[in-house]
């Protein structure tokens, strides 16, 4: 049955993105399983922000270290979509498709994650894993943004300020700002990685996410004064 919020395509891809994540999710245990045999007893574990190995480690850690992220991954897709039922603000029950996406979203970031951990383990010449993660982390706030601009008052996601929480038309224009700084931002971040250093690459997204978020608050504070008729 299609509800008033959902269109009938919306259902079908949410039922189409729930089947195919738990592939996304496992899909970092199947890698590993399949390279195991090929893998020394001996391999890098971590890297400094150079990109260079300053420790080595037996191979079993990789088992350890993809159990843990895959339940993190698991726990934040099952956890996530969730957290409308606990949000007392009465448009909440409405976000649970955007919730999913944001949700699926975080999920292929975080198995991409622990693929590339896994694969630079093995080819510890490779020094450009910090600088594709920094990228990853562009591209995925570059797809929450494209759901900033729909996304309903709530207490979980979003700029969630006294006054866009207590004023819809507050709310949905300041994330309609700041969906497209972030969209913007996070491709920009992502281009910018790829061809700096890791450590520049971290001072690059700290940076236009601070500015982000500091021109998205002081737009909301200016309209939350002409609102409410304060010069």
């Amino acid at each position: 049955m299609v509800t008033s919020n959902q269109s009938k395509k919306e259902i079908v891809m949410d039922k189409f993105l729930k089947r195919v994540i738990w592939l996304v999710i496992i899909g970092p245990a199947v890698y590993l399983a399949i390279i195991w045999n090929t893998l020394p007893e001996t391999i890098a574990m971590h890297f400094n922000l150079k990109g260079e190995v300053d420790r080595y480690g037996s191979k079993n850690e990789l088992i350890t270290l993809t159990v843990i992220l895959t339940l993190v991954n698991t726990a934040v897709y099952l956890l996530l979509p969730q957290v409308y039922r606990i949000d007392p603000k009465r448009y909440a029950a409405e976000n649970i498709s955007r919730l999913h996406r944001i949700a699926f979203a975080v999920s292929i970031f975080i198995a991409a994650v622990l693929c590339l951990l896994i694969y630079t383990s093995v080819h510890e010449n490779i020094k450009i894993s910090g600088r594709f993660i920094t990228a990853g982390v562009g591209l995925l706030l570059a797809v929450i943004a494209n759901y900033m601009y729909t996304i309903k008052p709530n207490y979980f996601a979003g700029f969630r300020l006294p006054w866009t929480l207590n004023n819809d038309e507050n709310w949905r224009k300041t994330h309609l700002l700041g969906g497209k700084l972030m969209f913007a931002g996070g491709l920009l971040i992502a281009v910018l990685s790829l061809f700096t250093s890791f450590f520049l690459s971290i001072i690059i997204l700290l940076s236009i996410l601070f500015l982000i978020i500091l021109i998205t608050c002081i737009y909301s504070y200016n309209l939350y004064k002409k609102l409410n008729g304060s010069h």
